[in-house]
């Protein structure tokens, strides 16, 4: 799994906030009981996940944050309670009483036997995953070099044996039963310039990462520079997941 900063979760923290699906977050508060309910999020970082979901859930809850990162389980530990582990390893009985699972921006930097040691500790809860890249980007005004960039990044991101942007149908498969899935998409305009700035140095970085031929400066000043004007409008996309056992 990649090194996540605090610095990087606390710029994308908004955006994902604005593109979680608020159908799924009502699915399943419809779902589950209304008294005190204990959730387990896995890999949650900072505890996102859990200031976004709590106020949606209407009903006493009690939030477990597991992470493998101290620093960033030391936000979290504000709020909530936290637990240092490998949440692809968890061992049986670490999420025993729980109501439900969570997870946010994860799924996509999994490989597939992470995936399955995930899923596999999920059986029979009910877990909602939001903030998987899928693969799609769209950069408003198009550039000839758009395409190639989204290929190289795509193929970059399913390096060392990781889904990608194939994580959300994977994680279908295996979960089985009833699983609903929908868009979650981050919108940035001129209002996301810096999250829109960093997103794109990646996202270029790792595409010419994969792919040095691209030759992609002059690309980078020009993105760059349209969206420090406020005229570069950017769609990533993202899908949510909830199943119900």
């Amino acid at each position: 799994m990649s090194v996540v900063t605090p610095q990087w979760l606390e710029l994308r923290e908004p955006a994902d906030a604005a593109a979680r699906s608020e159908e799924l977050a009502e699915r399943l508060a419809r779902h589950l009981p209304k008294g005190p309910l204990t959730i387990h999020d896995l890999g949650g970082g900072s505890g996102a996940m859990g200031r976004w979901l709590a106020p949606r859930l209407r009903a006493p809850q009690h939030w477990v944050v597991h992470d493998r990162d101290e620093g960033l389980l030391e936000l979290a530990a504000t709020s909530f309670e936290t637990r240092r582990s490998d949440i692809t390893r968890l061992a049986p009985g670490e999420l025993a009483g729980a109501s439900c699972v969570t997870a946010s921006a994860l799924l996509d930097m999994l490989t597939a036997d992470e995936l399955a040691g995930m899923l596999g500790a999920c059986a029979g809860l009910p877990t909602l995953i939001a903030m998987t890249v899928t693969g799609g980007v769209t950069l408003t005004p198009a550039d000839p070099l758009d395409a190639r960039l989204q290929t190289a990044f795509n193929a970059h991101q399913r390096r060392d044996g990781r889904l990608g942007p194939d994580a959300v149908a994977a994680a279908v498969e295996q979960l089985g039963g009833e699983v609903l899935v929908r868009p979650s998409p981050w919108r940035l305009d001129a209002a996301n310039g810096e999250l829109m700035t960093v997103w794109l140095g990646g996202w270029i970085a790792a595409a010419c990462e994969h792919d040095p031929a691209l030759e992609a400066e002059a690309y980078r000043g020009r993105r760059l520079a349209q969206a420090a004007a406020g005229e570069l409008a950017v769609t990533v996309d993202h899908a949510d997941l909830l199943a119900l056992p």
